[in-house]
């Protein structure tokens, strides 16, 4: 066994341990923590490099020996930022990975929650029973389906009777109750005196005082009178 894996062997907490392991939620916690450490770690880092690379700008050839030394110091922070950033790199990777994991194992135990209680629910169910209970839905369902179509077709009254019949009828009362109404008119009565020299235009007279009687007459019946005037007359 490595150094590296008996240092994390007997790292961790008491109550981790009595747990049997941290939980991903403390795992995600602590690569947490660490990042932002190790991101603080290359602020200050940069800063160190632009300070030391001033100072061996700023002693240039006046003092190469405090150049140099400022210029070593800076490779050596620059390689620590180098080793910071591959660090980072790994963390966020495992981080990426529980997190993948830790969302995988939630689904799991939600799917399984869900498998559980659809057998729970089917453990009542027959399938036989479901058969039986469509078949019926179905008929019924063809029933209904029947009455209304039944119900909605127009009723075949009164389709025996002829049409030409009915109106033929018809056009006997209608002239029934013209003949009613030209007997009920009242003639009237001869003249005593000899007729103009020109009936023409007295029968035209006539015939224009009856067209324009009061309206409690109807047109209909100014016409019938008209044409009984004129048939008495000639």
């Amino acid at each position: 066994m490595s150094k590296i894996s008996r240092f994390f062997k007997g790292g961790g907490s008491a109550a981790s341990k009595g747990r049997g392991g941290p939980s991903p939620q403390e795992a995600l916690a602590r690569l947490r923590e660490t990042e932002e450490m190790l991101s603080k770690k290359q602020e200050y880092l940069e800063t160190r490099i632009e300070r030391e690379l001033a100072l061996a700008r700023q002693h240039g050839t006046k003092n190469r020996r405090a150049a140099l030394q400022a210029l070593k110091r800076k490779k050596r922070y620059e390689k620590q930022l180098s080793q910071i950033d591959g660090t980072l790199s790994t963390i966020e990777f495992q981080r990426e990975a529980l997190e993948n994991s830790h969302t995988n194992t939630e689904v799991l135990k939600n799917m399984s929650y869900a498998a559980q209680t659809m057998k729970k629910v089917h453990e009542n169910m027959d399938l036989n029973k479901i058969d039986d209970l469509m078949q019926d839905i179905t008929e019924q369902q063809d029933v209904a389906r029947e009455i209304s179509e039944a119900i909605s077709n127009r009723a075949a009254f009164g389709d025996e009777f002829d049409e030409d019949e009915l109106l033929a009828e018809l056009e006997e009362l209608e002239q029934e109750e013209l003949n009613k109404r030209m007997r009920d008119v009242r003639l009237p009565n001869v003249p005593s005196t000899s007729l103009p020299s020109r009936p023409g235009k007295l029968l035209a007279c006539h015939f224009k005082f009856l067209m324009i009687k009061p309206r409690c007459v109807s047109k209909s019946e100014r016409k019938s009178q008209a044409l009984i005037y004129l048939c008495f007359v000639f």
